[in-house]
């Protein structure tokens, strides 16, 4: 038994989500969206913090943070979870955090996420992306989609992560997880691989260089189903973000490229909820429709949120809508829809009800 596992048991047991564990502090970890002290627990010393880092990683990825001061990577502790794993160097010496991944893929029915969002996996082809903050359940959304795309279709699924994180097992569909670092040197030559393996669904862990968010285009071009994620807020943002990872000479051309491959883009946001306790998904939803290319090749973002607000009757929804019936139904408070919707004059009244004025942004 490794000397942290202790402490990882107790992050499972106390419904945490992340445990941070830094030279000269006592461990603390993250539950409901605050940092708290592991009662009955001593500061780390730095010497003390680095073996227990070092007893659950691999002698390769051990020697990568000894040289380059970071490391990422996952690991399962049985009858308890996985977990991935950040290795860092800090003012008084190592520190890290462990995030917990369930073992159990959690389905698209036990989320309660739009009907919309569970049709994603019935596609065939096209770029589909689900953005968000870090922690935000990115992860966690799109292993449902996958985890219903393996129950539903024989298909070969080819997932390229950094590290990988839920490990689907093979049920109608045949899976290939692979690790950058570990089993490719990056996304960019996974991808390539990718389109020659005869794969029908992709799922790309990080978009951020322009190599990989090209290579995935073009694979959803090339008739595939790509997932991917991107650290954005909503549609607008996304999109905005993929082309301004271009050359300006390249973007008309990246914007032709993506107008005919997006699928659609789910944004997520987790919140506290005021009710029953716990968290939940808050989604912006845009899917593709007659009018989204034109939207994209003439770069009028802003133009977005009508083309959601038509297309209600095929599932699309925006984040304000969705924060504002939130707040309306006492699922969130009026006070968290405020501080993350956009038109902030709207959510207004719904704060004057609860305690007189807005707060100032």
């Amino acid at each position: 038994m490794a000397a942290i596992d202790s402490l990882l048991v107790h992050l499972k047991e106390n419904d945490g989500s992340d445990l941070h564990l830094v030279a000269d502090q006592p461990p603390r970890f993250r539950a409901k969206g605050a940092i708290r002290f592991i009662e009955g627990q001593a500061a780390l010393t730095n010497d003390s913090l680095r073996a227990m880092m070092e007893e659950v990683a691999s002698r390769r990825a051990w020697e990568e943070y000894e040289t380059t001061g970071d490391l990422d990577f996952a690991f399962s502790l049985d009858g308890v979870a996985r977990f991935r794993a950040n290795y860092f160097i800090q003012e008084s010496g190592a520190a890290c955090v462990f995030r917990i991944i369930p073992e159990e893929i959690l389905s698209l029915e036990t989320l309660s996420l739009p009907k919309s969002v569970c049709d994603l996996a019935d596609l065939n082809e096209g770029l589909v992306l689900v953005t968000g903050p870090t922690g935000s359940g990115k992860s966690t959304t799109l292993a449902a989609i996958i985890d219903k795309i393996n129950k539903t279709y024989s298909k070969h699924i080819v997932t390229i992560e950094d590290p990988v994180e839920f490990v689907h097992q093979n049920r109608n569909a045949l899976f290939s997880h692979r690790e950058v670092g570990l089993h490719t040197q990056g996304f960019g030559p996974a991808l390539k691989s990718a389109i020659r393996q005869d794969a029908d669904v992709i799922l790309v862990g990080e978009m951020r260089e322009m190599e990989t968010i090209s290579l995935a285009i073009t694979a959803a071009e090339m008739g595939m189903l790509v997932f991917g994620t991107l650290h954005t807020n909503n549609a607008a943002k996304t999109i905005d973000r993929i082309i301004d990872a271009f050359p300006a000479d390249e973007q008309n051309m990246v914007r032709l490229s993506l107008s005919e491959s997006l699928a659609g883009i789910v944004s997520q946001l987790l919140l506290p909820r005021a009710d029953t306790g716990g968290r939940i998904a808050a989604n912006e939803i845009l899917l593709k429709s007659s009018g989204l290319p034109n939207i994209i090749r003439d770069g009028n973002t802003p133009m977005l949120s009508q083309i959601i607000q038509a297309g209600k009757s095929q599932g699309m929804q925006g984040m304000d809508d969705v924060l504002f019936a939130y707040a309306k139904e006492g699922k969130i408070s009026a006070q968290d829809a405020y501080m993350k919707s956009t038109e902030k004059g709207r959510f207004e009244p719904l704060l004057q009800a609860v305690d007189g004025e807005p707060p100032e942004d």
